[in-house]
């Protein structure tokens, strides 16, 4: 394992906010996505914050927010952002560092 890869715990919460502009099908898409990746990689392990900026505009600024939708791993650190749908497994894994998968208990 690299040294700047993290492995999943069963001690750390993974805290996440998609950004996305209203339920658009790119936006619901990337909701989808984000839920099959985090349900196979760390599933129990994790939170999912959905930021509409439809509804909450100000809310861009805090992430640096300037494309949408728009992934934000806040923990563990460090932060890291993901902009698009996340159709693509492998690179939102690279990503977010997560480098093995859920043990099956």
């Amino acid at each position: 394992m690299l040294p700047e890869q993290k492995k999943v715990s069963d001690s750390s919460i993974w805290e996440l906010r998609l950004y996305v502009a209203g339920q658009t099908p790119k936006s619901l898409t990337a909701f989808a996505n984000l839920k099959k990746i985090c349900e196979e990689h760390l599933y129990g392990q994790y939170r999912i914050e959905v930021i509409d900026l439809v509804k909450q505009p100000h809310l861009a600024k805090e992430d640096r927010i300037v494309a949408l939708p728009t992934l934000v791993k806040k923990l563990p650190p460090p932060i890291k952002q993901i902009i698009g749908d996340l159709s693509n497994q492998e690179k939102v894994l690279v990503g977010l560092e997560i480098t093995n998968v859920r043990n099956n208990q």
